[in-house]
């Protein structure tokens, strides 16, 4: 089986993992700054914070922002449920904007639309999480300007776009948003096995971040309540979780933060591969907007069902019977069972409905050579005929 996704494991990441294991620190100690750091530097951003999951950093980013009771976030039906299940971490409620049918990102006009709305009913979210879907970055300009019109707060999920640009500077340097968060599980473009890292340009965001991470106890005596008991001594001064990232995980992520661009480079290659054989072909390929240097988490493409009989299921289940390991990335949010009990139904956003029903996520990761790319190629066309 050929799989839609697969991490890149070398020597040298053995190395470091094993450089840890026989080191001091198996979990706080000098590698998760390193990783934080050299996130940070790579993204050109002030600070990185990091986590055991994307999940887990995009929840103490709603916190650090204040999300709380009654408070509206409003995110992406074309994403994984973690981009919305943060908001109800919080105790907050949740709405979401449909996608453009080109990018299959947030888009920015059912954004502003809704926004509008939202001023006159007294309901405008107090968070919006774009979410940059396969790598390619929203538009995150206009964003940035209806937060400054709407007074809401951005958290990028850029979950899927380490290594990915928005107008030619790196994702995650927050220039439109308060908050980024990575992930680095195995399928995405770089791997720490599970882990996350949040950035920020905010001194008090990555401060309250790193607290939220870690109990929320501190052994700083200037944030205690009354005097220290001595050098043992440490307070809980909010309620925390335990979302650290241990030094084995920061480790890998230091060595494989050096490949990223490698592993995105290759990615655009087997891209390009695609598009030129895939071109006239009963599909409808994934669009690259002029704006973003996507770094290709995934390759998702539509069946036209103008074009072929076919359907998307008969597709998959013939794709894998050849194997080939597509995907469909992702069922909306919105039609999750657990999401029936707000309120939410089928036909809600148009979209993503549209999306969903026709996507398959070929095989994509820089690992992938050009006969197992012409394998994939084969055994679609053969599908399609």
């Amino acid at each position: 089986m050929i799989p839609y996704g697969k991490q890149d494991i070398n020597q040298t990441d053995i190395d470091a993992v094993v450089g840890v294991l026989k080191s001091d620190f198996l979990s706080q100690g000098p590698q998760g700054p390193l990783f934080e750091g050299a996130i940070s530097a790579y993204c050109g951003v002030k600070f990185g914070v990091s986590a055991n999951s994307a999940t887990s950093a995009l929840h103490i980013a709603c916190l650090a922002l204040g999300l709380g009771k009654g408070d509206w976030l409003w995110t992406s039906p074309n994403s994984f449920v973690a981009s919305a299940n943060c908001a109800f971490y919080c105790g907050a409620k949740v709405d979401f904007v449909d996608i453009d049918l080109k990018t299959y990102n947030m888009s920015v006009v059912e954004l502003e639309n809704n926004l509008i709305k939202a001023k006159k009913d007294n309901r405008l979210p107090k968070i919006v999480i774009p979410v940059h879907f396969a790598g390619q970055s929203c538009n995150m300009k206009k964003i940035h300007s209806l937060s400054k019109e709407y007074g809401f707060k951005v958290i990028e999920d850029a979950s899927h776009a380490i290594g990915g640009k928005y107008l030619n500077q790196s994702i995650g340097n927050c220039q439109y948003s308060d908050i980024t968060v990575f992930s680095f599980h195995p399928t995405k473009i770089i791997t720490t096995a599970e882990g996350g890292v949040a950035t920020t340009n905010s001194k008090k965001l990555s401060d309250k971040m790193k607290l939220i991470r870690n109990h929320a106890i501190t052994r700083d005596e200037t944030l205690m309540i009354g005097e220290s008991d001595g050098g043992w001594y440490y307070q809980q001064i909010d309620l925390g979780f335990n979302y650290r990232m241990s030094d084995i995980q920061a480790a890998l992520g230091v060595n494989q933060l050096k490949r990223v661009d490698k592993f995105v480079a290759k990615r655009h290659k087997l891209q390009e591969k695609y598009d030129q054989l895939l071109d006239g072909m009963p599909i409808i390929r994934p669009h690259q907007d002029k704006d973003c240097y996507s770094s290709l988490h995934l390759y998702p493409i539509q069946i036209d069902s103008n074009k072929t009989n076919k359907s998307r299921r008969q597709v998959f289940s013939e794709m894998r019977e050849h194997g080939i390991g597509v995907n469909v990335l992702y069922i909306p949010i919105h039609l999750q069972p657990y999401y029936a009990q707000f309120g939410f139904k089928l036909g809600d956003f148009p979209n993503v409905e549209s999306y969903y029903n026709n996507t398959i996520s070929l095989p994509l990761f820089h690992l992938m050579s050009l006969e197992q790319q012409n394998l994939v190629v084969s055994a679609i066309k053969e599908v399609l005929s």
